[in-house]
């Protein structure tokens, strides 16, 4: 099975023609040059690709995209919302290494007791949140200043010292 990892949404429809607007967390600017397509998430686990015709900056996290076979304004409208996913190895290509979405695909670690892998990433304005399977949840897991250890790039690992009991909401009733 393929790796997919969300980068954003369609935020806006712009122009005529059916250019629409990616608002993405890829930490730098980009044009995503040389992209050949995105994926939206028609149904759980099944991804539909659209062809990029063009692309084009519009700021730090934003690019305009113009995609195969959407050629109006209403077409276009229908996308919006919608959330974006690249290819595993498109993602890598694109992302900044400090950006927080790179974190994606990394184990969280807590107390030498590996978590779960990092599905999303949530920015929040004084922390990020970290979606991992525990137990069977889903569950979110800070990751702030002050429980941040360390950060594996080359092992994929974040590890962290979470505060007692944060856990506990993520137990099986016993």
């Amino acid at each position: 099975m393929k790796n997919y990892f969300k980068i954003g949404k369609l935020v806006a429809t712009y122009g005529l023609k059916g250019e629409i607007i990616l608002q993405h967390s890829l930490g730098k600017k980009t044009s995503l040059r040389s992209l050949e397509a995105v994926f939206v998430e028609e149904k759980k686990d099944a991804f539909l690709p659209y062809f990029i015709e063009s692309a084009k900056i519009k700021n730090d996290r934003e690019v305009y995209l113009k995609l195969e076979g959407i050629n109006s304004k209403e077409t276009a409208h229908k996308l919006v919302q919608s959330e974006i996913w690249l290819l595993e190895h498109d993602f890598k290509k694109f992302a900044a290494s400090y950006a927080p979405i790179s974190l994606l695909g990394f184990t969280l670690v807590n107390d030498s007791i590996e978590l779960g892998e990092v599905l999303e990433v949530i920015e929040q304005p004084h922390q990020l949140l970290c979606k991992i399977v525990l137990n069977g949840y889903e569950a979110l897991i800070p990751i702030h200043e002050d429980f941040l250890k360390k950060i594996d790039k080359k092992n994929r690992k974040v590890f962290v010292i979470l505060p007692d009991g944060l856990l506990n909401i993520y137990s099986p009733i016993s």
